[in-house]
């Protein structure tokens, strides 16, 4: 099998300071053509850092490398500079490439204040210079990407940022050699299944009962995660385990029954934004502070179906904004079902929606009290003038998973509402 390795630099990465998002996407593309992801590394934006990595990985056998950042024209870009004396490569100037880093230069800064052409030039000629008979890939932005050949794995040197990295490497793999190297990487088929409230010990249980069953698990790649308050299977298998799939599949499916909420890997999101086509929805929220009424506007095109929103903090925006009758609160306290379905149907009546969500609770650190804890929250999703689904919970966690926990399971109380038939 073809085991690829992922180097990302940068000293604002190792520290934490900006989060990593070129491994995790680089790994799906990589999964998606059967190659093996075996090692990730981040390191500093040190030479020595860089050239111990690289050889590391040529010691562990890894066929390909892939390298983000450290390709801009400051002093501590250096990617470009160890990679070639990594593959014994002497570094040149490729003065076309030069040549098109000015002109991309001039073209961004029109209507700006005007610089030279020889200081725009001097300032990014650092970029020009890349290792002899390296394939070089064009820019995105002002660096471009690189792949080098060398005795040991073939490296493939792409640009820091996610919107220069994505496109570049769709360019990469279909580039010699690169393409080649892919085309000989077996296919691999990817495969997720998608539960809610069912915990990850039980999954567990549940895997070893499906092989004790006579299902080959061995042939399959599983990894199960628990994210957003939902547990994702992820699954990678040559396509002869397709059988071992199907069988896992099945035996999921016969022990956690609607439990099992998607077999395409369709996200609860994805499937929420496919229900209300042709409705339309209303937010009435309190403890999560807008955070429901931006998950369900993530879609593009969900202009189409939310109607707007309303974050009902205090009381008197419960009253004034929301509709709440007061005597409800001074009955219930605002924290309670009665209120929750409150703010569901006063968001439906303020904003003409078919549907609303109501959304009311304790996030904490503080404010929770014996009868109503830190963590207790009403909700509440309804049909105009129909149905309704009213759940009180009791969510683990911080102040911020509390909050993203909640609209995890008020979309998946939307989810049951709009599967129900309408009368």
């Amino acid at each position: 099998m073809t085991r690829a390795g992922i180097l990302v630099t940068g000293n604002e990465v190792l520290s934490g300071a900006i989060a990593d998002r070129n491994g995790p996407w680089l790994s799906e593309r990589l999964r998606g053509h059967g190659v093996e992801l075996a090692h990730t590394m981040v390191v500093a934006d040190r030479p020595a850092d860089l050239r111990a990595a690289l050889e590391f990985l040529a010691r562990e056998g890894i066929d390909l490398v892939i390298t983000s950042g450290g390709l801009g024209p400051t002093a501590d870009d250096l990617t470009a500079e160890v990679v070639g004396q990594f593959a014994g490569r002497e570094l040149r100037l490729d003065a076309a490439l030069e040549q098109r880093i000015l002109a991309i230069l001039l073209r961004n800064r029109a209507g700006w204040r005007s610089y030279s052409e020889e200081a725009l030039r001097a300032g990014n000629r650092k970029q020009a210079i890349v290792p002899a008979g390296a394939t070089i890939l064009e820019p995105v932005g002002t660096a471009p990407g690189l792949i080098v050949q060398s005795e040991g794995p073939l490296v493939v040197v792409l640009p820091g940022p996610p919107s220069e990295l994505r496109p570049m490497w769709a360019t990469a793999a279909g580039t010699e050699p690169l393409r080649g190297l892919l085309a000989r990487a077996g296919a691999l088929e990817q495969r997720m299944l998608r539960l809610f409230g069912v915990p990850e010990s039980e999954i567990a249980l549940s895997l070893e009962a499906i092989e004790r069953d006579g299902t080959a698990l061995d042939q399959l790649e599983i990894t199960t995660c628990l994210r957003r308050g939902e547990i994702e299977i992820a699954t990678v298998f040559a396509p002869a385990a397709s059988g071992d799939y199907e069988a896992l599949v099945a035996g999921i499916r016969a022990r956690h029954g609607d439990r099992l909420f998607s077999e395409d890997g369709a996200s609860i999101d994805d499937q929420v934004a496919e229900l209300l086509t042709g409705r339309t929805i209303a937010v009435a929220e309190s403890c999560t502070g807008g955070l429901m009424a931006g998950r369900l506007t993530d879609r593009a095109g969900s202009s189409a179906y939310v109607l707007g929103g309303v974050v009902a903090y205090s009381n008197a925006a419960k009253t004034g904004f929301a509709d709440v009758p007061p005597e409800l609160i001074e009955r219930y306290g605002a924290v309670s079902a009665e209120v929750a379905a409150a703010l569901a149907d006063g968001a439906t009546a303020r904003f003409g929606a078919q549907l609303g969500i109501g959304i009311t609770g304790v996030a904490g650190p503080g404010g929770g009290s014996a009868d109503k804890p830190v963590g207790m929250v009403c909700l509440s999703v309804a049909r105009l003038g129909g149905a309704r689904i009213d759940r009180t919970v009791q969510l683990p966690g911080d102040r911020g998973t509390v909050r993203e926990r909640t609209t995890t399971v008020t979309m998946h109380l939307l989810r049951r509402l709009l599967l129900t038939p309408e009368p």
